[in-house]
């Protein structure tokens, strides 16, 4: 069993910065790829990031530049910095893990394990 808790989200204006941790605990080691997802009301639950084992990372388009994972393998702890915020960025943003990085990591379907997420509101 895997157990992950995401904490950082809050409420920001355009323009600001948040960053969320994942704490992982249980069943886990740092071989699993772990990474972000958000769901927006009214939307499909969307890839935000992800980071492999070794470090590489992947993220959407709509983040690149302003969004960035990164994980302390020794704490089993994801992170994501969040600059440059934007509205369109309000969503809850979940923490994932899986044992190995799937092919089709944007999908949400692929993570085997969740946290229960962190609201994050951004306003214009």
């Amino acid at each position: 069993q895997v157990q992950l808790v995401e904490s950082g989200g809050g409420s920001v204006q355009a323009g600001g910065s948040l960053r969320l941790s994942c704490a992982a605990s249980g069943y886990i080691d740092n071989r699993y790829a772990m990474g972000w997802f958000r769901q927006a009301p009214g939307h499909e639950r969307e890839a935000v990031a992800v980071i492999d084992a070794d470090g590489t990372t992947n993220s959407a388009d709509s983040v690149k530049g302003r969004f960035t994972i990164s994980r302390d393998n020794a704490r089993n702890t994801q992170y994501l910095q969040m600059n440059s915020l934007k509205p369109e960025d309000t969503a809850m943003y979940y923490c994932a893990a899986h044992p190995f990085t799937p092919r089709n990591w944007w999908r949400p379907q692929t993570f085997a394990y969740w946290g229960r997420g962190t609201q994050v509101t951004v306003s214009s």
